[in-house]
């Protein structure tokens, strides 16, 4: 089983949104997928709890018996769990990040999102975890993406080459309990994730589902 962390230190980076459309996409790819929600506002688990599917599954964890949860979901035969954690508690992103094969840290394109990611990376450093860097919420024609990217490069983490983008279809699939796969499996925001998830994948070295 590989496990995969969405860290982020600061608030409203798309965390949790972005989790579960991982999941589901690394769930269209054969693997089968649970998202353990880490986060006390338990956002993942209320995206379940919506959801009309039984899977992926999402179970809410308390960050001290995660090692314990995630031996006995591989046991159950899960090939991939996804970590949402919260963005204020630096000991339950430390755990994540501790357990995790890889980190993704989203972030937005403003100063203050490029600033803040700092505390996250320091995390992940002192875990010792690889980490990449996915660009969120990105706007269509911003001239801010070049820039951020310099401004990152000081982090010595790499930058997914894909960007996910400011799409309403996100909120709209959410509130539904569908990813946004499930929503419009041809639309823009479903490959931009789909691409992510096969990056991830080849980062990782498991099946992105384009290979048999």
């Amino acid at each position: 089983m590989k496990t995969l962390a969405i860290l982020s230190r600061k608030g409203g980076t798309g965390k949790t949104t972005l989790a579960v459309n991982l999941a589901s996409a690394a769930e269209h790819a054969g693997h089968r997928v649970v998202i353990v929600d880490l986060d006390s506002q338990a956002s993942a688990s209320e995206w379940g709890d919506w959801r009309d599917a039984e899977t992926p599954a999402v179970i809410s964890v308390h960050s001290a018996r995660l090692p314990q949860v995630l031996h006995k979901l591989q046991q159950d035969g899960i090939t991939f769990a996804i970590l949402d954690t919260p963005p204020k508690i630096e000991d339950i992103a430390g755990d994540a990040a501790k357990a995790a094969d890889l980190a993704v840290i989203p972030c937005k394109l403003g100063a203050f999102d490029l600033k803040a990611i700092e505390k996250t990376i320091l995390v992940g450093n002192m875990a010792k975890c690889p980490m990449r860097i996915v660009f969120n919420a990105v706007r269509a024609r911003t001239s801010m993406l070049h820039p951020a990217k310099r401004a990152v490069q000081v982090y010595e983490v790499d930058v997914a080459p894909c960007v996910i983008g400011d799409r309403v279809v996100f909120s709209h699939s959410v509130m539904e309990g569908l990813s946004v796969m499930e929503y419009d499996v041809k639309g823009k925001a479903s490959i931009e994730i789909q691409a992510l998830f096969r990056y991830i994948a080849k980062e990782m070295e498991v099946h992105d589902g384009t290979t048999t």
